[in-house]
């Protein structure tokens, strides 16, 4: 019951310290009644471009395997990765020499090699470019 009566003063608490800071945010003066007080805000919209492609390399390789493939380097799925991001900084480089190093043998559950979905994931990259 105690425990109970302390949570709630300590919310109360940080509601009642909040509250200048929620009033000041909207560009209200909280100044006394019979102040005309303005406030001016110089708040421009950031005018930052956004030229870069977004790096979500993974999004085209969701469809990887994720489980270590006995005598590979890393997954299917972060080979993927890697090989989507070389293939993203040099367009002369073809999606089958991207993937190069992704195996070609057939992973249990799964639909296609690893290097067949590699190369798809790499065909879908450009295709969103």
């Amino acid at each position: 019951m105690r425990i109970t009566k302390y949570v709630a003063l300590f919310a109360a608490v940080l509601a009642l310290g909040a509250l200048p800071a929620v009033a000041m945010a909207g560009g209200k003066s909280s100044s006394a009644p019979g102040h005309n007080k303005t406030t001016t805000t110089n708040s421009t919209p950031s005018s930052t471009p956004t030229t870069s492609p977004t790096k979500a390399y993974g999004k085209f390789c969701q469809s990887e395997s994720k489980k270590h493939v006995a005598g590979q380097k890393g997954t299917p799925f972060s080979q993927c990765v890697t090989a989507a991001a070389h293939a993203a900084k040099s367009s002369k480089t073809s999606a089958s020499a991207a993937c190069k190093s992704e195996s070609k043998k057939h992973v249990a559950g799964q639909k296609g090699t690893p290097f067949s979905q590699c190369v798809t994931a790499v065909a879908k990259l450009r295709a969103a470019s």
